[in-house]
């Protein structure tokens, strides 16, 4: 090791430390420290010139045990002469092996991971950002602003209250418009209360809130003495079914309490609303549970808020006293248009046609008061509202709600009809129509019953 040929070692002598040891006395060779005896010669174990442990005759003046210190022996048999460094011959360099006193670094196995995981290299947190200290300015520090949290249902209940609140709002505007009077009153032998809801609607030809040019606009025909009724229905609301209205002629001949027989239409001229509402309910049978009265103006404020009514007209009107000329056909009638349609007499069938002109246009009016698009347009609802609530006189235990629910009513299938007529005749108060005393009592026994009239007592 340490670059010698290991098949060139020198070996010390026996008996020395790392050299073979002394052989046992008697067994080939003198005992230790013995002279061989003179002229002896070593002997050969193995045989051969060469083996390392033959024995060699030693030297004159040397004993015959002495080893030269400096022998080499070969392995390989060469000669045993000894040669000098620059004589031994060139050979391959070994591999460089390590000193005994170096130790190798154990190799270690590099780390095995789950085929499935890929290792994460590994970051240093990065150090929190600080922010610099505001500058002193030498004022005190307000404490940070608490950050609201924000809260949707709470502003959606918000304005569902405010709607609900301005809803109460309009409704309670609306019912402080409507002009009050004491129109159903008490008095003896009234009828009782009958099934059903039964209201009665009057239009009236008071001339009272109107101007000049408003009167010439509407062609009223100027101031005509106390205050008429031109128009008169009554609207049965069942409990279940569809509604009826029922137009009554004005020159009916009926008993007016108090005033023996007349028209119908002389009881409100006589006595007001309260006059008229007992003479109907004495002459039907059919006790009223609501009033509603509108004027010239307050009419056709309601249609000219609404846009116009369309109406279909089967033959043309012409009538120069009520302002009114309308070709056949559907066209939209304006607010004067429609008042002179349900108060002209200028057609072949006189009071009969505008009784039917009466109900179809108060049909067609409430079907566009409550139709979606008007309810659910404010811009069209409001001014037809107030213009109503502003028109209408009622009884003082009337409000607004009570008419909401009257035009919801007859929104839907609404029977038309008018009172079975017997004929006509002239009396001492003029020519007045006669009911059909049998059918006209079978009629309003039906509905003071609530019951569905029969087919055969309708008028078309």
């Amino acid at each position: 090791m340490n670059g010698e040929d290991p098949r060139r070692r020198r070996v010390p002598p026996p008996g020395r430390p790392g050299g073979p040891p002394l052989p046992p006395p008697g067994r080939g060779g003198p005992p230790s420290g013995r002279p061989l005896p003179s002229g002896d010669e070593p002997t050969v174990r193995h045989g051969g010139p060469h083996d390392p442990t033959a024995r060699h005759k030693p030297g004159p003046g040397r004993p015959a045990s002495y080893i030269e210190p400096t022998q080499v022996l070969h392995r390989d048999g060469r000669d045993d002469r000894p040669l000098a460094y620059s004589q031994l011959p060139r050979e391959q360099p070994k591999p460089r092996q390590y000193a005994p006193t170096q130790r190798p670094v154990p190799r270690r196995e590099p780390a095995r991971h789950a085929p499935t995981q890929r290792p994460v290299p590994h970051h240093d947190a990065a150090a929190p950002r600080r922010t610099p200290p505001p500058p002193d300015t030498g004022r005190p520090q307000r404490p940070p602003r608490r950050r609201r949290r924000r809260h949707p249902f709470r502003w959606f209940t918000l304005i569902v209250v405010l709607l609900i609140a301005g809803l109460i709002a309009a409704i309670v505007h609306l019912d402080g418009a409507l002009t009050r009077i004491p129109a159903l009153t008490s008095y003896s032998d009234r009828i009782g209360d009958t099934p059903g809801t039964n209201w009665l609607l009057v239009g009236s030809d008071g001339r009272g809130d109107l101007s000049t040019e408003q009167e010439q606009e509407l062609a009223t025909g100027g101031d005509t003495g106390p205050e008429r009724t031109d128009t008169i229905m009554l609207v049965h609301i069942p409990r279940s079914g569809a509604s009826t209205m029922v137009s009554l002629p004005r020159d009916s001949y009926v008993s007016v309490p108090g005033h023996g027989r007349d028209k119908l239409n002389a009881a409100f001229a006589l006595g007001g609303a309260p006059l008229l509402v007992q003479t109907v309910e004495v002459a039907t049978g059919v006790r009223i549970d609501h009033y509603a009265q509108i004027g010239f103006g307050g009419f056709a404020a309601v249609v000219d808020a609404l846009g116009g009514i369309e109406m279909c007209l089967d033959e043309p009107i012409v009538d120069p006293l009520a302002g009114l000329d309308l070709p056949a056909g559907c066209q939209e009638l304006t607010g004067p248009q429609a008042l002179g349609f349900v108060r002209t007499r200028a057609t072949p069938n006189a009071d009969v046609d505008r009784m039917n002109h009466q109900r179809m246009f108060m049909s067609a009016l409430l079907k566009k008061a409550t139709d979606v698009g008007t309810l659910a347009n404010p811009f069209a609802l409001w001014p037809m509202a107030t213009g109503v609530a502003g028109s209408l006189k009622v009884d003082d235990g009337d409000h607004i709600w009570n008419l909401a629910s009257l035009g919801w009513a007859l929104r839907g299938e609404t029977v038309t009809t008018t009172v079975p007529i017997g004929g006509f005749g002239d009396t001492d108060v003029g020519n007045v129509l006669l009911w059909d005393k049998a059918k006209a009592s079978s009629f309003f026994d039906a509905l003071a019953k609530d019951q569905q009239i029969p087919e055969d007592l309708l008028t078309r």
